[in-house]
C-alpha cells in the first residue's frame, strides 16, 4: 500500500489594509460596544482588512506563483482614496464598517487582482465585491448585538486615506482553538503614477 503525502495548505486572501490611525479612529468610536456587547467576537485591530480577493485553501507551493504577478500590478496601480463610513451587517451574524472615497478605483484594482490571480492558474469562488471592513462576529445565541452596533455605528464618518499596499495574506483558520490571526506573507507598495 502506498503511502500518501500530507499537502500543506495555507488560507489565502488578497487585500488592504487601513492605515493605523484610521483604525484607531474607528476603535474609538466602537469603545462603547466593545464594552456593551463583550460575547461579540471581535477581530484585532490590527488584522482589521478589506479582501480584494479571497482564494481559500491553497497549496503552499502555489503562492510563490502569485508574487511576481502582484507585485508587477502593484508597481503599476496606483493608491485608492477611501474612508471608512457607517456601520452594518451581513445576516445579523457579521458587524462591518462601510467604504467610501474612490470605490470605483477599488472595483477596478479588485478586477486587476482577480484576472492577475486567475492567470496565475488559481481557481477562487469570484464574489461581487461589497466594500467593508469585518469588526465582529456574533455568537449563535445571540444575533440581536450585531444589529444593535452596526447602528450605533450608522454615523460614524472617518478621516479619508489612501490604501497605498497590497497585501497577500495568509490565515490560520481552522489551524486550532482561538482567534483567526492574519499574517502578511508578503505586501507591496502601490506605486502608479508616482
Amino acid at each position: 500500500m502506498k503511502e500518501q503525502k500530507a499537502v500543506s495548505t495555507v488560507r489565502v486572501f488578497i487585500a488592504l489594509a487601513p492605515p493605523d490611525d484610521a483604525k484607531e479612529e474607528l476603535a474609538r468610536e466602537l469603545g462603547p460596544a466593545y464594552e456593551a456587547y463583550p460575547r461579540m467576537r471581535w477581530n484585532r485591530i490590527e488584522d482589521w482588512h478589506i479582501t480584494l480577493a479571497f482564494l481559500g485553501e491553497l497549496p503552499v507551493s502555489t503562492v510563490p506563483l502569485l508574487r511576481p504577478p502582484l507585485a508587477e500590478l502593484a508597481a503599476r496601480s496606483r493608491p485608492v482614496e477611501l474612508a471608512l463610513r457607517g456601520g452594518g451587517h451581513f445576516d445579523e451574524r457579521v458587524l462591518w464598517s462601510g467604504l467610501e472615497g474612490d470605490l470605483d478605483g477599488l472595483h477596478r484594482l479588485t478586477g486587476e487582482v482577480r484576472r492577475v490571480v486567475r492567470e496565475c492558474g488559481v481557481a477562487f469562488e469570484e464574489r461581487p465585491l461589497r466594500p467593508h471592513l469585518t469588526l465582529a462576529r456574533s455568537r449563535r445565541d445571540d444575533p440581536s448585538s450585531v444589529v444593535k452596533a452596526a447602528g450605533e455605528l450608522a454615523g460614524f464618518a472617518g478621516r479619508r486615506w489612501h490604501a497605498e499596499r497590497l497585501h497577500l495574506v495568509g490565515s490560520n483558520i481552522g489551524r486550532g482553538p482561538g482567534p483567526i490571526h492574519y499574517r502578511d506573507i508578503e505586501a507591496w507598495d502601490l506605486r502608479g503614477g508616482r
